[in-house]
């Protein structure tokens, strides 16, 4: 009888189904994972509610750690792993040849490009296991993998995603430099991360937004992640407050929030003229009108405006030396880690489709 794996497929808009995969036979370029950990994010609650859609059902989950269970010559040696090893997973594929993946910039692999990676791969395409929220990962011969440091345990090791997120967006893209005036636009996981990430790049001061009460633990949080000024915009103008302690607008405004039809008009307010305006949280289908933007704003700051997509490779090994560092303190997070059976419930609470405080860092652990 064939070995099998167990993952949620999601079939539809908030409904999964249990599902029983066959385990692929696994030649010399791929592999097969044991999945230990798989951190949530908000595109998978995106795809839960179906703000983000798939072409077919799938297993979500893309922040992936585990054990390498089997693995051909060739891509043991590709990736430098054994049997045995700890590695986390990269999102993107990547075919190592067309020009996009050639330039680094692989999320535009022609062959997989952003339509195709791990967490949103239809589970029609064999062998199926292409998502976190299962027992198993299959390893095809374009993954990336990540050494993950001895010791990390695996839930906390899936930080690196967030992380290597807030290195590349708060830091990388916008050229963040020593003695910057930095501010984070969301409190979640990817902008305690972002502010991370910005302080230990030596920014000289870091601010946080976030809004009501949803936000205000976290925001409680931001200090010990770099935040030097925490604001919460339901009562206070941000534009007003970074003023009072800086005597200045921002060099570098990041903005990581979801669904946040006013956030774009308040990073323009708050950066300064010239600065730079990282825009790496999205909107979501259908969400029209921004609140307050006024586009000629963009003209008299002459603001340097720039979109951030995923992450990348140098991010998450940036992200594993930070983490592994304890320098800022991830693994106190609240966090909620729940087996296969509790996968649902937490991510509609994280959907906010159902009641109680959402964990900062939530994870499925199959």
């Amino acid at each position: 009888m064939a070995a099998t794996g167990t993952g949620l497929v999601l079939t539809e808009p908030r409904r999964f189904e249990r599902t029983t995969f066959e385990l692929p036979e696994i030649g010399d370029d791929d592999g097969l994972l044991r999945i230990e950990a798989c951190g949530l994010c908000g595109t998978d609650h995106e795809q839960y509610t179906g703000h983000i859609t798939a072409p077919g059902p799938f297993v979500p989950g893309h922040e992936i750690v585990g054990v390498v269970e089997q693995v051909g010559a060739n891509a043991a040696a590709r990736w430098g792993v054994q049997v045995g090893d700890r590695v986390a997973v990269e999102v993107f594929l990547s075919c190592r040849a067309c020009e996009p993946c050639l330039e680094g910039a692989y999320r535009r692999c022609v062959r997989h490009g952003v339509r195709h990676f791990y967490g949103f791969i239809p589970s029609a395409e064999a062998p199926g296991l292409w998502g976190g929220y299962a027992t198993h990962l299959y390893l095809h011969p374009d993954a990336q993998l990540l050494p993950v440091p001895a010791g990390l345990d695996p839930a906390l090791a899936t930080v690196f995603n967030p992380l290597g997120a807030g290195i590349r967006w708060a830091v990388t893209v916008p050229e963040t430099r020593p003695g910057d005036v930095v501010v984070v636009l969301g409190p979640g996981i990817r902008g305690l991360a972002a502010a991370a990430a910005a302080k230990a790049a030596g920014a000289g001061f870091v601010a946080m937004t976030g809004l009501g009460p949803r936000d205000a633990e976290r925001l409680a949080l931001a200090p010990a992640f770099g935040v030097d000024l925490a604001i919460d915009v339901a009562t206070t103008d941000p534009v007003r407050a970074l003023r009072n302690e800086t005597g200045v607008l921002a060099d570098v405004v990041v903005d990581v929030t979801a669904k946040a039809s006013a956030a774009f008009a308040q990073g323009v307010r708050l950066a300064r003229a010239g600065g730079t305006f990282v825009v790496a949280g999205t909107r979501g289908a259908g969400a029209g009108a921004t609140p307050g933007f006024d586009p000629d704003h963009l003209v008299y700051k002459e603001l340097r405006v720039l979109g951030a997509l995923g992450v990348d490779v140098t991010a998450y090994r940036a992200a594993f030396d930070l983490l592994a560092s304890h320098r800022f303190p991830f693994a106190d997070l609240p966090r909620q880690v729940v087996d296969l059976s509790g996968a649902e419930s937490l991510v509609a609470l994280l959907a906010g489709e159902r009641d109680g405080v959402p964990p900062v860092h939530g994870v499925v652990a199959p």
